[in-house]
């Protein structure tokens, strides 16, 4: 097996700029493999079934009301956090690229077996099959916007915050299983929240504060280095969701949580 790194990844501006950032760093990535989103109505039928259709409804409420304003506001803050982090969007290159229907597609696995990379690093992808994780005996990596397990799943910082648990506001690189945020922990560190930052903002932090943990964590999967362990990880498990409108309402009026 070649000492080789290829990517996984979803689209949007945030797996452009781990890319960014680990080829300017000297990592050198062959292949990124970009899976195409879930349709809205396959995703809406699987998050209705896991959490029920009310707070699927207040969800949605809250993307469409709440948080193209914190967007919109954040717009000067967004772009401190990209200069303090070096964060660059300059798109990928197309000869780098490889688009699938999805990171579980029949396409992607003869990419992988094809590449036969030692490290797959991945960004922002629906959950990865066994199938896919057996493809190759690469070790596949992920950046978490959280603190697992306390924080599994989505906004990890922001629910952090809710709870008042600032020990526990952070980022996770771990080693990726068939779970959701459930593997061998590599990496995690806090992040630091300004009076500026929001709901918005809080995942850019995290991606500035995670990714020399992710570089890292990529190394000493080539050089066969890793290890696993935090002194940061909780002892509770936690899976959480976007928050619905009313609790983001609630959580900022109440918790002074933005």
């Amino acid at each position: 097996m070649e000492k080789k790194v290829i990517m996984m990844v979803g689209e949007g501006d945030y797996p452009v700029m781990v890319y960014n950032y680990l080829t300017s760093h000297g990592i050198v990535i062959d292949k990124v493999i970009i899976e195409k989103p879930i349709s809205p109505k396959v995703f809406l039928k699987r998050r209705i079934r896991n959490i029920g259709w009310v707070k699927v409804i207040g969800q949605v409420l809250n993307r469409i009301f709440v948080v193209p304003f914190l967007r919109w506001s954040s717009r000067e803050r967004f772009k401190e956090i990209k200069e303090l982090g070096k964060l660059d969007s300059s798109p990928i290159p197309e000869d780098k690229i490889l688009r699938v229907a999805s990171v579980n597609s029949e396409e992607c696995l003869e990419e992988l077996r094809k590449q036969n990379p030692k490290v797959v690093g991945v960004v922002n992808t629906r959950i990865i099959s066994g199938k896919t994780l057996k493809a190759t005996e690469a070790d596949f990596i992920n950046i978490h916007a959280g603190i697992t397990p306390g924080y599994r799943g989505w906004h990890g910082a922001y629910w952090a915050l809710v709870r008042k648990d600032l020990a526990h506001c952070g980022v996770t690189v771990h080693k990726i299983d068939e779970g959701i945020d459930t593997g061998g922990i590599l990496y995690q560190d806090t992040i630091d929240i300004t009076d500026r930052d929001n709901y918005y903002t809080y995942p850019y932090l995290q991606l500035v504060k995670g990714l020399p943990l992710y570089k890292r964590a990529i190394e000493d999967m080539l050089n066969g280095d890793g290890t696993f362990g935090s002194e940061l990880a909780t002892n509770e498990d936690g899976l959480y969701y976007h928050p619905t409108i009313w609790e983001y309402i609630s959580n900022r009026v109440l918790l002074d949580v933005k």
